[in-house]
């Protein structure tokens, strides 16, 4: 029954904040209130919060409060591990501290991650064949780098309490963890498996289902909405964080890849657990596919090639004969090594047999706007060979359906209202035809135009396909030099940051990082605790780079990030909208490009002193059609196209600092 006489969320977020030492926010207070009618009413809620506005509290005192009116865990998920290491070892504490005494008890929380996550004791003991052990053959320094990683965790396998790869600092590759986790296909799970009572995975589990606030990744979340058997205790409200970030990683989940490597993994599992003919066949069918991938162009693969279609058949049939061969699944299920063998083989060959059906079924559609699935070849790399891969056009049905049906959805970020508008968002969520959500920007607390330039290079030349034209690096290095140093560049791709690296390292006289130099984490500290220094870099740091104060005072970034027209997944969607009757380009380029842009500039102001300059070289931020979309996914800091104005205020911070 619902505890009426609990504090409102109000009493309790002016609790918080006490407690906390902080000044309670307006934008806070209309969050926290906006996410509890959200519960109360049983609807979705999307807000966008800008950076500053304490949003973690926002909507964890709405969240406590509701799992101990309805005695039912409150689900957190994040996209990044960084804010779940946030949430767990700073915000939840001490907000469970300084709630406990006004609320029942103290509310209690845990992290679950997936099965992969954890080590795996019985693998760990039972000395299981390594996978890919063929592929170790061919260069001696990564079989003896895997080497010293393999003894690390053995070593700290005899010591941890809670099996956790995040623990491993440094970490390790996943060609050495693989040796010590399973996937939950291939568990055998807890009552059959000799290490099932201490099991790291199941103690985890057995936590999140006691506690009021259990922590995940948006990955999880989508395996348990989608998945048959539940992951996550059961929970009737979920917080999704970083929810700009909830369509990719959910794509990533149900994306299916299909290689040689993956066949022969199937072929090395299902050993001699059947006759070896059958096996062989398996693996004429895996080097078919060899061969084929190694001549065939890598990119989207609009029409089924013949050739193509009869292997990906040879491989689904050739390996339903092997998961018939192989009898019962749970046969030896008294033998934990046999049962574990056969565990494993079934896992292998049902992800080759699965995907390449997957595959042919992405073909035979009367029309484009019918086609659900697209299939491309991601071609090779110094460090892995070509696959196949498939994945859905669009993720919004699987949404609607198994995570926003049966329960109440919050969903956050300081980037969710592109072209001042949540519309884009929410069809990609599959809310788009509901009425059962509403959508608000909560605002920001710093003053965007007092605080912040956003200077336009309209003068330049449009960005080519060739590099950094020298305008733009002339461009470069007057803002540097105007800002003493103290950049962050922002560039669309790592080829870019790296030429622009190369060629400033030479005319300018500050310190310059460029990422892949050290781990990222090594190099933002740097940039960090040394104000003349500037750091360069792609993707990762358009959303991971929190730096306030004096050593961020200009954000660079190079060209508007548009996916690239060879993009097979996003190319093929902008396809699908089209097809259908909507704008593909604004739908999913420009909706990409926005999202990134409103991330990139948000790496800018990050404390409620900050100043700076935001300094888009890409001219088509303001002169193109799309470019009031664009501009009105952005915060309104004060514009310019005029080059003295921003290198003026530069000048100006740096005497400050």
């Amino acid at each position: 029954m619902p505890d009426s006489h609990l504090p409102s969320v109000d009493e309790l977020l002016s609790i918080a904040v006490g407690a906390l030492g902080g000044s309670e926010r307006q934008g806070q207070i209309t969050m926290v209130e906006a996410v509890q009618k959200a519960i109360d009413d049983e609807e979705h809620l999307a807000v966008q919060a800008g950076t500053g506005t304490g949003k973690s509290l926002a909507y964890l005192v709405p969240s406590i409060r509701h799992a101990m009116d309805s005695d039912t865990p409150v689900v957190i998920s994040t996209a990044t591990i960084a804010l779940q290491r946030q949430l767990v070892d700073r915000d939840l504490p001490r907000l469970s501290e300084a709630l406990g005494k006004e609320l029942p008890h103290e509310p209690t929380f845990a992290i679950l991650k997936g099965r992969r996550n954890y080590l795996c004791r019985y693998k760990a003991t039972a000395g299981w064949p390594e996978d890919d052990e063929q592929d170790q053959l061919f260069d001696p320094r990564e079989v003896s780098a895997t080497g010293r990683m393999v003894q690390r965790i053995q070593e700290w396998a005899e010591e941890t309490e809670t099996g956790d790869r995040d623990e491993l600092v440094p970490g390790v590759s996943e060609q050495a963890w693989r040796q010590f986790s399973v996937s939950s296909m291939e568990c055998l799970g807890a009552s059959r498996c000799p290490s099932g009572p201490e099991c790291f995975a199941e103690l985890a589990r057995a936590r999140a289902g006691e506690v009021d606030v259990v922590v995940t990744n948006h990955a999880l979340l989508a395996i348990d909405a989608m998945g048959d058997l539940p992951v996550l205790p059961e929970h009737e409200v979920v917080v999704v964080d970083e929810a700009h970030e909830l369509v990719d990683r959910v794509t990533s989940v149900v994306t299916g890849e299909l290689s040689e490597a993956s066949v022969m993994l199937a072929v090395r599992r299902v050993g001699r657990l059947i006759e070896q003919p059958l096996a062989d066949q398996l693996m004429e069918a895996g080097e078919d596919l060899k061969a084929l991938l190694a001549a065939a162009p890598p990119g989207r693969i609009d029409d089924l090639p013949q050739v193509l279609g009869l292997t990906l058949q040879l491989i689904r049939d050739t390996a339903w004969r092997c998961v018939t061969a192989m009898g019962p699944r749970n046969a030896d299920k008294d033998d934990p090594d046999k049962a574990g063998q056969r565990k494993a083989a079934f896992t292998a060959l049902d992800e080759v047999h699965d995907t390449a059906v997957r595959m042919l079924d992405a073909y035979g559609h009367a029309s484009e706007a019918d086609r659900a699935e697209v299939v491309w070849l991601d071609g090779a790399t110094d460090r892995r060979p070509p696959a196949l891969r498939v994945a859905p056009l669009s993720v919004s049905g699987m949404l609607r359906d198994k995570l926003f049906g049966e329960r109440t959805v919050v969903l956050t970020s300081a980037t969710l209202a592109l072209g001042g508008t949540f519309e884009g968002l929410a069809a990609q969520w599959g809310l788009g035809d509901s009425k059962r959500w509403q959508g608000i920007d909560v605002g920001s607390p710093f003053d965007h135009p007092r605080a912040g330039i956003l200077y336009v290079a309209k003068h330049l030349p449009q960005p080519g396909r060739d590099g950094l034209p020298q305008q733009y690096l002339d461009e470069i290095t007057e803002l540097i030099e105007a800002a003493g140093g103290r950049t962050l560049g922002l560039f669309s791709s790592m080829r870019a940051a790296k030429a622009a690296t190369e060629a400033l390292r030479e005319r300018l006289d500050v310190p310059l990082l460029c990422q892949g130099d050290d781990s990222t984490m090594q190099l933002v500290k740097q940039f960090a605790e040394d104000e003349p220094t500037c750091l360069f870099g792609t993707l990762s740091l358009w959303q991971g780079v929190d730096v306030p104060g004096p050593s961020l005072r200009l954000v660079i970034i190079d060209r508007v990030p548009f996916p690239r027209p060879d993009d097979p997944l996003t190319s093929a969607r902008q396809r699908h909208v089209a097809a259908r009757g909507g704008n593909g380009f604004m739908a999913v380029a420009a909706n990409h490009a926005a999202l990134l842009l409103a991330q990139g500039t948000g790496r800018l102001l990050r404390a409620q002193n900050d100043k700076g300059v935001i300094a888009v070289l890409d001219p088509r931020l303001a002169t193109a059609r799309y470019s009031g979309f664009l501009l009105g996914s952005l915060p309104p800091f004060w514009r310019t196209t005029d080059p003295a104005v921003p290198r003026a205020a530069l000048k100006r911070l740096s005497t400050e600092s």
